[in-house]
């Protein structure tokens, strides 16, 4: 009997085993497959296409996942789609035209890798649902590739476009119409490939645009353009490489602003090229005037005096090949006040001066009134400059630095010693600076190969910002000294037209920007007291 019992036992336990485990889940492999189109209605590479609505059924529930980043359309639509399941999952996605389509014109909606499953976010690979409203699918394509003509980053959802040359076209359909067709480098790529073209010619050009509405506006936008009529089918083999750059505007002056008591501000676009204003009203016969350039800022200011009694003013205002003429209203203003602000670094090199701007121009200095004092308590004779266009004082004295000592010391500028326009002068002012020990800084020495000469020669740092720069004219060895410890991008210009400066490029002109040229590894590490010797070895085009 026992026996019996011990056995039901067993056998009630092994019962209750067995359904504990039938209970628990077993996990399993994850779903890695991506979701299935089942049909397309119409079906994909349709041709006569005549219809306003496609659905595409899929095995799954899927959903479009940052859709508006992935979506390219080629032909463009001047009416965009309206392209459902907008938030939710479904089955199918549907696509709802409410464009009048282009005749015998091959059209492609692609979705890039927007598709994902509901459940796993598996991804569909590049979908692109094409169709053409004529009788063939047009299947010619070109490829190349996009890279910012200056900086070594190049920046991401690049739009790629092909403009007909036919009789209608003209320059200026890269400002006032949209491309023909049309792709994107998307994310974190630097190549395209423009499928589903038709035999003709083209231009070939790139934008990286702030508004994404397929049209170039210089003011905002980056372009990049090929010179030659791309011609199809016979250049599909070739690989386009297209540089993009930011132009520099037209020149004109925006509305003048005045502020402050006898100062006119002028703002401007473009690029100054030995500006002109003159005051075409009445003026008194002691009539004096200062122009200054503000450092970081397109703006010139237009420094007058005496004061006088006038409610306007009649300007011209000349650059190069620019002229117009502005009214300058004068309302009633305070006069600015005195302000000096030190432009130095903290620790100066041995070769440096002191600089220092003001709120107003600054006309003479008293060097008398200058008293530098270092560590030692030694008093230092100093002398002065200004550059009166850019308002930047020079206070030159004998500074010490050697190896291992910095020196530190006090400027002070005694009441009167600082001189403005308008006869103001300053109260007591105190600053510091010094010189920091040798060992503190790093040197590299740059050997180029393969130069054509001039170039220019930089070290920027990852913001793009120039920190040091060299100009060559002819094989020598280029020594970077006194450099501050830190990491450092080395790039060349090739300086064709000699102006000691990177010029960019033109699209009307069809200029392209000069060639900017980075070594294999461009990235330099700075140490303090050691000197690096680097081999740039230019690629030959």
């Amino acid at each position: 009997m026992k026996h019996s019992v011990l056995i039901a036992s067993i056998l009630f336990l092994l019962s209750l085993t067995n359904c504990a485990n039938r209970g628990t889940p077993s996990g399993g492999e994850k779903d890695v497959t991506p979701p299935k189109i089942v049909k397309s209605v119409p079906e994909n590479f349709s041709t006569n296409f005549n219809t306003s609505t496609v659905k595409i059924h899929f095995n799954e529930y899927i959903k479009l996942d940052k859709l508006q980043k992935q979506l390219i359309i080629s032909p463009p639509m001047q009416t965009p789609p309206e392209i459902k399941p907008l938030g939710g999952a479904s089955k199918f996605i549907e696509i709802k035209i409410f464009d009048t389509l282009q005749a015998n014109t091959t059209y492609a909606i692609n979705f890039g890798q927007s598709i994902v499953d509901n459940n796993e976010g598996n991804r569909y690979p590049y979908y692109s649902y094409v169709f053409s409203t004529g009788k063939h699918i047009d299947s010619l394509s070109i490829k190349g590739t996009v890279a910012d003509a200056l900086d070594l980053k190049t920046d991401n959802f690049i739009s790629v476009m092909l403009y007909e040359r036919d009789s209608t076209y003209t320059d200026s359909v890269v400002f006032n119409q949209k491309p023909k067709y049309v792709t994107s480098t998307l994310d974190s790529v630097t190549s395209f490939k423009l499928n589903n073209l038709k035999a003709g010619n083209y231009l070939l050009t790139a934008l990286k645009e702030s508004n994404n509405n397929y049209t170039f506006e210089p003011k905002s936008d980056k372009i990049g353009f090929y010179n030659k009529v791309v011609t199809l089918p016979a250049d599909t083999s070739k690989t386009f490489n297209l540089k993009m750059f930011k132009e520099v505007l037209d020149f004109k002056v925006t509305r003048p602003a005045y502020n402050y008591e006898n100062k006119i501000e002028f703002g401007y676009e473009g690029e100054l090229d030995n500006p002109k204003i003159s005051i075409l009203s009445k003026l008194p016969d002691n009539f004096e005037y200062r122009i200054t350039k503000p450092a970081n800022k397109d703006t010139l200011n237009y420094w007058y005096k005496p004061k006088f009694d006038l409610d306007s003013l009649l300007v011209t205002f000349k650059n190069k090949t620019f002229k117009d003429t502005l009214v300058v209203k004068l309302p009633k203003r305070d006069a600015d006040s005195l302000v000096i602000m030190p432009i130095s670094k903290k620790a100066l090199l041995k070769h440096e001066d002191f600089k220092f701007t003001a709120s107003l121009p600054i006309t003479a200095i008293d060097n008398d009134k200058i008293i530098i004092i270092d560590n030692d308590s030694t008093v230092i004779k100093a002398t002065s400059s200004i550059d009166k266009y850019n308002n930047i004082t020079n206070i030159k004295f004998d500074k010490k630095q050697n190896e291992e000592n910095g020196y530190r010391y006090g400027i002070q500028f005694l009441p009167g010693a600082i001189t403005d326009f308008y006869g103001n002068k300053n109260d007591t002012l105190n600053f510091k600076t010094s010189t920091k020990p040798l060992l503190d800084y790093g040197a590299i020495r740059v050997n180029l190969v393969n130069a054509v000469y001039p170039m220019l020669i930089q070290l920027t740092n990852d913001k793009n910002e120039v920190k040091a720069e060299l100009y060559a004219t002819e094989a020598q060895p280029l020594d970077f000294q006194f450099l501050e410890p830190g990491t450092y991008y080395l790039r060349a210009v090739f300086d064709t037209n000699g102006n000691k400066k990177y010029d960019t490029g033109n699209f009307l002109l069809q200029q392209q920007p000069e060639r900017v040229s980075y070594p294999a590894d461009p990235l330099i590490e700075v140490t303090a007291y050691a000197d690096k010797v680097i081999t740039f070895t230019l690629v030959k085009e």
